[in-house]
């Protein structure tokens, strides 16, 4: 589940990322209230720290990457291999910009709130993914309460039946 929720980011967000170099090139478009899409580089990371320091940002984001995909080895349930997938997405949503596009090391921001800074869909699925791990660990690393993705007894740590369709429970 990591990896199929991290190419459904990965796909989303650069599909995002592309239409908006594409489309936004002759100003921001107003969507509702204070939201709007508005074309923005960022080379450095959150809220623009590190401004041009890009290839210490690459080399790290490489190492978190690869501490990420250790770490979702071993996801204890379903709503974890779900989180962990978002935030691997997006982590390499936003490290592609920076190897691949052609923008000096900068990640395509479009997204933009008058009251936070401008982001794009790696950075919030980076931000849901979070928080979908912190909820689930802080339940105790199991999914709903004793529901589908809770780890069974002799399942293993990734909650999935021999049959890898993550059906979990005491049943079998």
């Amino acid at each position: 589940m990591v990896t199929a929720t991290a190419l459904v980011v990965l796909a989303l967000d650069q599909t995002t990322k592309s239409l908006a170099v594409a489309h936004l090139v002759d100003g921001p478009r107003h969507l509702v209230g204070p939201i709007s899409l508005e074309l923005a580089y960022n080379s450095g990371v959150a809220f623009s720290i590190g401004t041009g320091l890009t290839l210490p940002i690459v080399l790290v984001g490489v190492v978190i990457v690869v501490l990420i995909v250790w770490f979702a080895r071993g996801a204890p349930s379903y709503p974890a291999a779900v989180g962990v997938g978002m935030v691997l997405g997006g982590a390499l949503g936003n490290l592609g910009d920076r190897l691949f596009r052609g923008h000096g090391g900068a990640v395509v921001d479009f997204i933009h709130t008058s009251f936070w800074p401008t982001f794009n869909l790696a950075d919030a699925s980076i931000v849901c993914g979070c928080a979908v791990v912190g909820v689930v660990f802080w339940r105790g690393g199991r999914g709903a309460a004793g529901g589908p993705g809770t780890v069974a007894p002799g399942r293993g740590s990734t909650g999935v039946s021999g049959d890898g369709l993550g059906e979990t429970g005491s049943g079998g």
